[in-house]
């Protein structure tokens, strides 16, 4: 099939897959899951056998295609831009690395923070790490950019960052494929130091980093993604990067657009290109998602000193995504104001489902609490992180993946005696184990409740690193097998919970209580899916 319907996440998968990927690694996040979720579905990736598993977190996930580059293969990692911070560390030294198979790093943002806890931008990353990134408009972008990273990746020996948006991601577009590509035969570098970051080698490979900067711009001022259109009214001139550039489009599809308008897709940044624009206009107006990246990076190279407009003077507002509305206001555009949204289907906030453990435990937790003062729970991300709303308003933090325990642990140093760290068991696999350990060495007075549904719950279902060993785990890290207790979260359980709780609570030590019952989302969709199976619909 040469057109495929594709989600954006679908299409950077499918330009993957044709351009030559031998392996992908990632954790789950959203918006950037289904991209990994299409590798493993794929039957072309099962009968050439690409790996295509989920990793414990990004760090690891990074390492693991980092090591595929180095054998020679052509790898991806994914993740949403949170999980970069996660990855960070091997993300910026894969630049000073380099790479031996293409290596493409894709990042998707989450503006407006639909399932997250910051809008960070990861163009940042990319330009920190001193590496190209794409940032692609459209499906059909998306889909390309996967495709030919890895052969600029190979070209210029570093890995690409490929970012996208929530929008981008989950909308659905028409792609042209390319010739299917074959993986590449595998090979050690030819230098076999160029992997090993001692000093010594570490500043001859900055140095060589340094030294493709320059090309890296010249590529980009002549890459068919950053295209400038010129227009006879120089009053101003519009920069629009990535998505930004169809709310542009959207609000000129009914008349020619005047202004001369220059898209970007690629950087670093083409300084020719942005200086046309800024020598021929009297102001600049730039249109991004994300953070001022773009407009803060002009205000500091040209020199005619041309006004620019866009997130830092509020033509354009810096919280939330962009819509072609805020776009035409900040071009002085007519805003047509649509009805008001009936309270049927206004924005609700989420709900654990019906009948889901987290529901159990957190009622036994609130009255194991009771002869407590409040502000004692230390929670994670995930479902259970509804805990904070009503009806229960259990927890009290929720900072980033494995926190709850660490954060927990810091609380008792200070002397909140006790702390309770709540931690559903795919977080706990992330990046809760080596918190855990903490608390082990230094014998914390932290209960620590793993609540165990078999799955990675919130992201849709992704099988858990916990799987069958979170007892083996906790014993293996020191907790003593008598203060690992586990029971099921039912109603009809709920005091022997609260026992199980205050029992542990009041322990001056480390104690993990695991609450253990698999997700009713996972749960009814097996019974479904073996329904089907039965009657041979699947």
């Amino acid at each position: 099939m040469n057109h495929l319907l594709l989600l954006g996440d679908e299409a950077i998968a499918q330009g993957a897959l044709d351009g030559g990927l031998s392996g992908i690694y990632a954790y789950p996040g959203t918006p950037s899951t289904e991209i990994t979720e299409y590798v493993r579905d794929s039957q072309y990736a099962e009968e050439k056998g690409i790996h295509r598993e989920w990793s414990a977190n990004e760090k690891t996930a990074m390492e693991a295609a980092l090591g595929m580059s180095y054998a020679g293969k052509r790898a991806m990692v994914c993740m949403k831009h949170v999980g970069l911070n996660v990855a960070a560390d091997p993300f910026m030294n894969s630049s000073i690395t380099g790479v031996n198979g293409g290596l493409v790093v894709v990042v998707a943002d989450d503006p407006s923070m639909h399932s997250s806890q910051n809008e960070q931008d990861s163009r940042f990353y990319g330009d920190f790490a001193m590496i190209p990134v794409f940032e692609p408009s459209n499906q059909q972008e998306a889909y390309e950019m996967a495709y030919y990273g890895f052969d600029l990746s190979e070209q210029i020996k570093l890995p690409v960052l490929l970012r996208i948006s929530t929008r981008l991601a989950h909308s659905r577009s028409s792609v042209k494929r390319l010739d299917q590509k074959s993986e590449n035969e595998g090979s050690v570098p030819q230098n076999l130091r160029q992997f090993v970051l001692l000093p010594v080698f570490a500043r001859k490979n900055y140095e060589g980093l340094l030294s493709k900067q320059a090309g890296m711009v010249e590529v980009a001022e002549h890459s068919k993604y950053n295209k400038y259109f010129d227009g006879r009214n120089k009053s101003l001139g519009i920069v629009a990067s990535g998505i930004a550039y169809n709310y542009v489009m959207e609000n000129f599809s009914k008349q020619n657009l005047d202004y001369p308008l220059l898209k970007l897709s690629q950087y670093p940044l083409p300084k020719e290109l942005l200086n046309k624009m800024l020598d021929s206009c009297e102001e600049v107006l730039v249109i991004e998602e994300g953070y001022p990246f773009i407009e803060n990076k002009l205000k500091g190279f040209q020199e005619k000193g041309t006004p620019i407009r866009g997130k830092l003077d509020s033509s354009l507002p810096r919280t939330g995504e962009l819509n072609p509305d805020h776009v035409a206001a900040a071009l002085g555009l007519q805003v047509k104001e649509g009805a008001s949204i009936p309270e049927v289907v206004k924005n609700r906030p989420p709900a654990m489902c019906e009948g889901c453990g987290h529901i159990e435990s957190y009622k036994a937790l609130n009255e194991a609490l009771q002869d407590y003062t409040e502000g004692r729970v230390f929670s994670d991300i995930g479902c259970y992180t509804l805990g904070a709303l009503p009806p229960f308003e259990t927890i009290n933090s929720c900072v980033d993946m494995g926190a709850s325990i660490t954060m927990a642990k810091g609380a008792t140093d200070a002397g909140l005696v006790p702390a309770v760290a709540v931690i559903g068991d795919s977080t706990f696999t992330h990046s809760g184990i080596t918190g855990l350990l903490d608390c082990v060495i230094e014998k914390s007075p932290v209960t620590v409740i793993i609540s165990d549904n078999f799955t990675t719950a919130m992201t849709g279902g992704q099988d858990s690193h916990a799987l069958g060993r979170l007892e083996k785990i906790c014993e293996g890290i020191g907790v003593e097998k008598e203060h690992i207790r586990v029971f099921r979260p039912t109603r009809k359980n709920l005091d022997e919970m609260v026992q199980i709780m205050k029992e542990e609570i009041a322990y001056e030590g480390v104690s993990v209580i695991i609450p253990r019952r698999q997700c009713v989302q996972t749960a009814r969709n097996k019974i479904l899916n073996a329904r089907l199976k039965e009657l041979g619909l699947k």
